[in-house]
């Protein structure tokens, strides 16, 4: 069977504990997740958010708009590029993650109207480009596309590895291959969102594709570096950080209580503290995954609880351990 490089270090074992717990609270506590009204937003926000990487112009309101059959004005590519994800987000529950057919019959939904070849391998050499046009690699030659990924959704079917990881490597050596002449990150991201979800079927709500969006240029980095060092293990990193901060942004909008959400992050900035003296805003951030506001509220919060206190470090805060 195929081998594809990647190293299984401290900080995916990490993330993907984390990951684990968090799901298995939320798969508990999520009646608040199962509401139509939060599942329809989250898949509203995965599609702009995927779209919007591949420089789609509509805002978040326009799609909304388009899905709730109202007239928008704009290029009609975009708007079909809007319609035609929704269909194939919203029948991701027939698909089969390791079916070749269903990878092609799932582009074919993706790409209807935009592409002749819509359904179809690519037949013709490419270069794959950032959000920037920096070429980051040339695709695999077309003649090897069909077997190539073939033996990779085989290999993520029966690896042993967690289905995190397998997922996240699937989606660095999907976009690595580049078997179609367009789509390819939509496709990619929407696979791994489908294997996620047959793990779990919390994933079919969580808007992974949102925290993308936010970090694009981390995503195409870690694809860069991936690329340079020939191992998918930095893809893997920056790619379960994503999956764990979609689940902590739903976690706050389901409003969960406290365990998969506020004592975690709380467990998390205790240990480091048990490790360091101090913490600071910028290393919750970095640790949680969070913007400077949520950290700044994770350390008021363990101050007001007598967890931690603050005290001032040149022109900013730190804190410590009482």
């Amino acid at each position: 069977m195929q081998k594809y490089p990647f190293q299984i270090n401290t900080k995916i074992l990490k993330l993907t504990a984390e990951i684990s717990e968090l799901v298995g609270h939320m798969s508990t506590l999520n009646e608040a997740a199962r509401s139509p009204q939060l599942r329809r937003n989250n898949r509203i926000k995965t599609i702009y958010s995927s779209l919007a990487i591949e420089q789609n112009t509509l805002s978040m309101e326009q799609v909304t708009a388009v899905l709730s059959g109202k007239r928008v004005f704009a290029p009609p590519k975009d708007i079909a590029e809007v319609q035609n994800a929704y269909e194939i987000y919203d029948r991701m529950e027939e698909l089969n993650p390791y079916s070749v057919d269903d990878l092609l019959s799932a582009h074919a939904v993706m790409m209807k109207g935009l592409r002749d070849d819509a359904g179809e391998f690519r037949t013709r050499p490419v270069g794959v480009v950032d959000s920037q046009g920096n070429i980051l690699h040339f695709g695999t030659l077309p003649a090897y596309v069909p077997q190539l990924i073939a033996d990779l959704l085989e290999w993520t079917e029966h690896n042993d590895n967690p289905m995190l990881i397998k997922s996240c490597v699937f989606h660095y050596e999907f976009e690595l291959i580049h078997p179609f002449s367009d789509g390819n990150g939509r496709i990619g991201r929407l696979w791994q969102t489908l294997m996620l979800s047959k793990w779990n079927p919390l994933f079919a709500w969580i808007p992974v594709e949102s925290i993308i969006h936010d970090r694009q240029s981390e995503y195409y980095r870690a694809i860069n570096e991936s690329n340079q060092a020939a191992d998918s293990t930095k893809f893997i990193e920056f790619m379960l950080s994503a999956i764990k901060s979609a689940l902590l942004e739903v976690a706050d909008v389901s409003q969960l209580p406290l365990k998969p959400k506020a004592e975690i992050r709380e467990q998390t900035v205790l240990g480091y503290l048990s490790k360091h003296d101090e913490i600071s805003n910028s290393d919750v951030r970095k640790l949680l995954s969070v913007s400077a506001a949520t950290a700044n509220r994770v350390l008021n919060d363990m101050g007001d609880r007598g967890l931690i206190y603050r005290f001032r470090k040149g022109k900013s805060w730190a804190y410590k351990r009482i």
